[in-house]
C-alpha cells in the first residue's frame, strides 16, 4: 500500500467488480412510501435524579425508571442515551429531526408527495431490564417537548413490543418443525427477534421487521434503510458532488440487480451500501475518507496487528469509489461489491431478505453491520447475495457532537470487543460449508484481517502488548482494568473452544434455525387475506407509534 497506494486500490476495485446482466425490473421509485427506515437507541437510566424530575411524565413512570436505577445493569453499551437529556442535546430527537428535514428536502424538491411521510421504526435496546415498560413513555414525552417532526411516522419497538408482535401476529401461523413444537418455536424465535442484547440482535430485527411491516402493516414497503441516529444526510452537498440527492441514490435500478463477480460467480446486489464523512472533515468534500493510510506502523501492539492499513485502503478503494460514464466502473454496466460496510446508511431489499435470510448471531457485539452477510457469503447455488456500492449515498457522521467523552469513556471496550471480533470471525469461517480459505479471500483485506488460523494466539499476543505499553504510560489503574475486562469477555468464548459452553458452529446453526421458523411463518401467514393480515398488524403496531 505504501510503495504503490494507486496500484493496491486498483487491484482491490478489480476484486471488487461486479459485472451487472440484468438491472432490477422492480427498482424503488417512490423512496419515502417505499423504504422502511430504522435505527437503534440504545438507553440507560437518568445521569442524575434531577434529570429525572425535569420530565413531563407521570409518576408511575417516573417511579418505574427509579426502581430500575436500582437494579443490576444486564445489558453494556458504548454510548447510550441517558433518560432526562434534554432535547436540545439528545441524540434521539438530533437524528429524527435530520431525517425529517431530509424529507422536507426532497418535498420542496419534488423528490416525494406533499402529504407523504416516511415511517421510522426504532428499537430501543435498555441496560436495565425495568427501562422496558417506561421506554416508550419516556420517547414519547422527549418527542413532544422537541420541534415536531412534520415528515415522519415514528415507531418505538422496546424487547416486549417484538415479543407481543410474534405471539399475537405470528403465533398463529407457527407449526411443529426442526424447532419442535409450535411453543417451542415461538421460544425459538423470541430468542433471536428483539431489540435487547448484543448489537448484534438489534441489528438483525431491525432488517427482519421489514417483511412483517410489508406484510402487516404496509404492502407498499419494498426495502429497509438504517441509519445511526448521529448521521444526517447533508442533502445540499450531495446534489453538488454526487448528482443525486439521499431518495436519487435510493432508485439505483443496480439495487436488486443481477450480476457476475470478478470470479465469474452469480450475484445478486440485493443489499446497497453508503457511506459517511466527519463533520469535521466535510468541508473539504463529501468524497473525504474518515480513515487514511497511516505514514508508519507504530511500535508495540500495533505492529502485530493494525488493522488501520486495511481499513483505509478499503475505504479509499470501496468506500469512497465512484462511478463515470466511458470508464471501468461506470454505474451502469458495472458496479463494485461492498463487505467493508457501517451500522448506518445500509439497506437490503425484502425480496433479498425473504430469499437468503441473512442475520448477525445474538451474541455478536462489535462489527455487527459486517458479520450480517458473512453466513450466507456462498450460500446455495447463487445468485449470492452481495452489498452494492451507491457512490454518494453518503452521512454525515456528526458523532463528536454527542458522544465524544463516551467514546473515549468505551476505548478499553472496543479494543477488547475487537479481540473478541477476531475470535468470533475466525471460527465462523471454519464453520461454514464453504471453508476457510474461500471466505477470507472474499473478505480481505479489511474484513478479512479479523479471520486467522491462530486467534487466540494473536489476542493473547495483542492483549500482553497492549497492557505492557498502557503501564509503561503510567496508567496501571487502565492497565488492569483492560485486562479484567478480557479476562470477563474474553472466557466465555475460551469455555466454548473447550467444550464447556456451546461452540460458534452450535449457536450459529442454531439462530439460523430459529430464522427459519419466523420466515417460514411469515410464509404462511400470506396465506391469509391482506384485510386479515393489516388488521392484526395495524393493531399491534398502533400503541408503538410516538409520533
Amino acid at each position: 500500500l505504501q510503495a504503490d497506494p494507486e496500484a493496491a486500490v486498483r487491484a482491490l476495485q478489480e476484486k471488487r467488480r461486479i459485472r451487472i446482466l440484468r438491472a432490477n425490473p422492480d427498482p424503488i421509485v417512490d423512496p419515502i412510501r417505499e423504504i422502511l427506515f430504522t435505527s437503534n437507541i440504545l438507553l440507560t437510566i437518568p445521569s442524575s435524579p434531577a434529570s429525572l424530575e425535569k420530565l413531563d411524565l407521570d409518576e408511575g413512570w417516573k417511579d418505574r425508571i427509579r426502581a430500575a436505577g436500582s437494579e443490576r445493569q444486564a445489558f453494556f453499551y458504548d454510548h447510550p442515551v441517558h433518560i432526562g437529556e434534554p432535547p436540545e442535546s439528545n441524540e434521539i430527537v438530533y437524528g429524527l429531526r435530520g431525517l425529517d428535514r431530509a424529507i422536507e428536502w426532497e418535498k420542496a424538491a419534488g423528490g416525494a408527495g406533499a402529504r407523504d411521510k416516511a415511517a421510522v421504526v426504532l428499537s430501543v435496546s435498555v441496560t436495565h431490564m425495568g427501562l422496558r415498560e417506561a421506554a416508550g413513555a419516556y420517547i414519547r414525552s422527549l418527542l413532544a417537548e422537541a420541534p415536531p417532526l412534520r415528515h415522519l411516522r415514528v415507531y418505538v419497538f422496546t424487547e416486549l413490543d417484538c415479543i407481543r408482535l410474534v405471539r399475537e401476529a405470528l403465533s398463529p401461523f407457527l407449526s411443529p418443525g426442526p424447532l419442535g413444537d409450535s411453543g417451542e418455536t415461538n421460544r425459538r424465535i423470541l430468542e433471536v427477534f428483539g431489540a435487547d442484547g448484543e448489537y448484534g440482535r438489534h441489528y438483525s430485527f431491525l432488517k427482519a421487521i421489514a417483511p412483517f411491516w410489508r406484510l402487516f402493516v404496509d404492502p407498499a414497503v419494498k426495502a429497509t434503510f438504517k441509519i445511526d441516529l448521529d448521521q444526517v444526510f447533508p442533502q445540499e452537498a450531495l446534489v453538488r458532488e454526487s448528482g443525486a440527492s439521499a431518495c436519487g441514490h435510493f432508485r439505483s435500478p443496480l439495487w436488486g440487480a443481477l450480476g457476475r463477480d470478478a470470479e465469474d460467480r452469480p450475484v445478486e446486489p440485493g443489499m446497497i451500501a453508503g457511506a459517511l464523512v466527519n463533520e469535521k472533515d466535510i468541508g473539504r468534500g463529501l468524497f473525504t475518507p474518515d480513515v487514511t493510510p497511516p505514514e508508519s506502523v507504530p511500535a508495540g501492539e500495533a505492529s502485530v496487528f493494525y488493522n488501520r492499513v486495511p481499513m483505509a485502503l478499503s475505504t479509499r478503494a470501496e468506500m469512497m469509489a465512484r462511478y463515470g460514464a466511458g470508464e471501468d466502473l461506470d454505474g451502469t454496466r458495472t458496479c463494485l461489491q461492498r463487505f467493508h460496510v457501517t451500522g448506518g446508511t445500509n439497506g437490503i431489499r425484502v425480496e433479498a431478505l425473504l430469499r437468503h435470510r441473512p442475520f448477525t448471531p445474538t451474541f455478536l457485539g462489535r462489527a455487527e453491520d459486517q458479520a450480517y452477510i458473512l453466513l450466507v457469503l456462498f450460500k446455495g447455488d447463487g445468485p449470492f447475495l452481495r452489498y452494492l456500492h451507491e457512490p454518494g449515498l453518503i452521512m454525515r457522521h456528526d458523532k463528536e457532537a454527542f458522544a465524544g467523552p463516551s467514546i473515549e469513556a468505551a476505548r478499553l471496550g472496543r479494543f477488547v470487543g475487537d479481540l473478541a471480533r477476531a475470535y468470533f470471525f475466525s471460527r465462523y469461517a471454519e464453520a461454514v460449508p464453504w471453508g476457510f480459505e474461500a471466505t477470507k479471500a472474499q473478505l480481505d483485506p479489511f474484513t478479512g484481517c479479523f479471520i486467522t488460523r491462530i486467534p487466540w494466539t494473536l489476542q493473547y499476543l495483542r492483549l500482553c502488548l497492549k497492557a505492557t505499553e498502557t503501564v509503561r504510560s503510567g496508567a496501571t489503574a487502565e492497565a488492569r482494568a483492560l485486562v479484567s475486562l478480557a479476562a470477563e469477555r474474553l472466557s466465555p468464548l475460551l469455555d466454548a473452544d473447550e467444550g464447556k459452553a456451546p461452540s460458534v458452529r452450535e449457536r450459529w446453526s442454531g439462530e439460523a434455525a430459529a430464522w427459519d421458523g419466523y420466515y417460514d411463518a411469515l410464509g404462511a401467514a400470506e396465506s391469509r387475506t391482506a384485510k386479515a393480515r393489516l388488521s392484526v398488524g395495524r393493531r399491534l403496531v398502533r400503541p408503538c407509534r410516538v409520533r
